[in-house]
């Protein structure tokens, strides 16, 4: 017991490798005598929006002042607990430019608040002033240095050349537009509702910080734990039973956290030693675990951050359609997952758990009630209450469920310290929607969004295969620089519509961008989920890497399908249809597993391997009954011919 804890990663381990991964949690470790003020803003904002969201408060404020105590109380915090460079993580306190910077932040972002009759009145008829033109220009300045501080570079590097497109534009052939002075484009940027405190921000200030710190109470009260226990309770047992577990534990806790890299530490930090004990290989422990916390972010019912933002840019959806559209597409990615767990154990004949090490089934139904903030959560949902509404009963509920045993109750002090967390772990996602912001608002100003769609059209011609590769490409690219919830904002303002225009269902084209921006975290290169698994499991993190890539394939095929065949999505479809078509994923998705996991039923041949995934590939053929018929003939053809050598060899 005592060597199974000693590789498991301290609380300590965890953050330093969270930061050495994952920028979001590169904050100072010792802030000194400002901590108290730290405490108090965080915990401050926190409780704003707990308080607008009751109804006796009347909701809450109109978007330019509620988007104003978000942004610019969490650009304050950002400047007192990222440093300027990482190595200054670890220093005791805040040097002194640090705190001028987050004052000056909070204040011209405050100004919006103090100014805000004049700013939505007679400055629109009579224009702005000099000091609002000023104002303007060091919020803008400052949002972009606190999100390359608290999110990274890349996303810095975008909106920096949004914005000099926006100044400087205007002669680029074919992407040229009407041109903008500073003036009036950092008016248009700053006061309002087209970029940074545009629809990406509003949502953030009402739903998401909520939904945040709904996970935050989870992890208070051990839910995150429980499943743990309740997946290795179900899956332990069989084949491979730890790395299946430590797949169905990340699944549910990814959805909850919201964070790739997040959950690859916090789950992977107990499972992947698990996983190496019983004699996976450290790069595919690592991957296990990075390919399943990756589609946490896809699996309902919160599926992450950007998921409320395509409920605002889909018109005829809302949240809980989107709850309800996603199962099929992620049951399908973890079923994916699971067979590539399955075949990789098969192969080198990795057994499940005794049942002296699992869970007690009695311990797991006795605290089944941790899952009850969940239940209240989807049911209220479902039943057509907002998400503000259903957040805020999740987090009552989440609350009350602790006082029924000892070992979860939360004193004052974790109550203190659970608000304060809540903003702590919603700052990236603030800075990130803001900056986004900036780059959606110069793409609809300019036009570029509509010529971006028009060259990606005339690039593919008439093909549809052609545009999803290229703009699957794209979300990937992106995906490797900008976190989720940015990665999506912005290539559903430019890609989405080239796929709409092309005749795509507008539901399917956004879940099509959404997914790839979200496996871009385990497709190499740059894939920091499995980076973050390797560090713990002591793997080469490139090979980690391509592992995950090859678990998680589902992630890269789902897409293709449910846009070629939007029945997967529940779109304009019968029963028997979804049915027949979930079928043939499965089987399509297993011989492709198969074949990337160089296992079937039994050690393939190489032209074996090669035939089982033209079988995957005609199993998922769109809309074809006579492919799809011969890809399960093939397939079934190779499983027999598979299990009579089996038979043959091991007689």
């Amino acid at each position: 017991m005592k060597e199974k804890e000693k590789e498991m990663l301290s609380e300590e381990e965890q953050q330093e490798m969270l930061a050495k991964y994952d920028k979001e949690n590169s904050f100072r470790q010792n802030t000194g005598k400002w901590k108290w003020v730290i405490s108090f803003l965080a915990i401050s904002l926190t409780i704003f929006h707990l308080w607008r969201a009751f109804p006796q408060s009347g909701g809450p404020l109109v978007y330019l002042m509620q988007g104003s105590v978000h942004l610019g109380t969490a650009m304050g915090l950002i400047f007192l607990l990222y440093p300027f460079r990482r190595t200054g993580m670890k220093k005791i306190g805040i040097p002194w430019y640090d705190v001028v910077l987050a004052f000056l932040a909070m204040g011209s972002v405050y100004y919006i608040l103090f100014r805000y009759e004049w700013i939505t009145g007679p400055a629109r008829i009579l224009g702005f002033t000099d000091l609002d033109i000023a104002v303007a220009t060091i919020g803008i300045v400052l949002l972009l240095e606190a999100t390359r501080r608290a999110v990274g570079l890349p996303i810095i590097i975008i909106a920096s050349l949004a914005i000099l497109y926006g100044l400087f534009g205007t002669n680029i052939p074919y992407f040229g537009h009407g041109g903008f002075n500073w003036a009036g484009l950092s008016r248009r940027l700053f006061f309002t509702s087209d970029a940074i405190f545009g629809t990406p921000i509003q949502i953030s200030s009402t739903y998401i910080y909520l939904f945040l710190f709904f996970g935050v109470m989870l992890t208070k009260t051990g839910v995150g734990q429980y499943f743990n226990d309740l997946a290795f309770g179900a899956t332990g047992r069989f084949t491979g039973g730890t790395a299946k577990a430590a797949v169905a534990a990340s699944a549910m806790q990814g959805t909850v956290t919201g964070s790739s890299v997040a959950n690859t530490v916090a789950s992977g930090s107990f499972t992947i030693p698990m996983m190496k004990r019983a004699k996976f290989r450290p790069e595919f422990a690592a991957a296990a675990e990075a390919s399943a916390s990756t589609g946490g972010q896809i699996m309902p019912p919160i599926m992450g951050a950007a998921a409320f933002i395509m409920a605002e840019y889909v018109s005829s959806v809302s949240y809980s359609d989107i709850i309800i559209i996603g199962i099929i597409p992620a049951l399908l990615y973890f079923t994916g997952v699971f067979m590539g767990t399955h075949f990789e154990a098969k192969r080198h004949g990795i057994t499940g758990l005794p049942k002296s090490e699992l869970p007690p089934l009695k311990g797991l139904v006795k605290r089944a009630d941790l899952l009850l903030p969940l239940v209240v959560i989807i049911s209220m949902l479902v039943n057509g209450f907002t998400p503000t509404y259903a957040a805020l009963a999740g987090i009552g509920t989440a609350f009350a469920v602790s006082f029924l045993r000892k070992d979860t109750r939360m004193g004052p002090k974790d109550v203190i310290d659970a608000l304060e967390q809540g903003a702590r772990i919603a700052l990236p996602v603030i800075a990130a929607c803001a900056t986004a912001g900036i780059i959606v608002g110069i793409v609809v100003f300019t036009g570029l969004g509509g010529k971006i769609a028009g060259g990606l059209l005339s690039l593919a011609g008439d093909n549809l295969f052609l545009l999803l590769f290229f703009t699957m490409i794209a979300c990937i690219l992106l995906g490797m620089g900008l976190p989720t919830t940015a990665n999506y904002v912005v290539t559903a303002s430019m890609a989405a519509p080239a796929l709409i225009s092309f005749g795509v269902p507008d539901i399917a084209a956004h879940f099509f961008v959404f997914y790839f921006g979200i496996v871009a975290d385990i497709t190499p290169p740059v894939c920091l989920a499995a980076y973050a698994g390797a560090g713990i499991a002591k793997a080469n993190p490139m090979k980690a890497g391509v592992t995950a890539f090859k678990l998680a394939i589902a992630g890269f095929i789902i897409p293709y399908v449910f846009v070629y065949n939007p029945a997967l999505l529940l779109q304009d479809a019968d029963v028997v249809t979804v049915i027949l078509l979930v079928i043939t994923s499965v089987l399509g998705m297993a011989a492709i597993s198969g074949t990337m996991m160089n296992y079937f039923v039994y050690s393939f041949k190489w032209y074996e391997r090669l035939l089982l995934l033209i079988a995957g590939i005609m199993l998922i053929y769109p809309e074809n009954l006579v492919i799809e018929l011969s890809g399960l003939t093939l397939f079934i053809a190779i499983g027999v011919i598979q299990h009579l050598r089996k038979k043959k060899e091991t007689a």
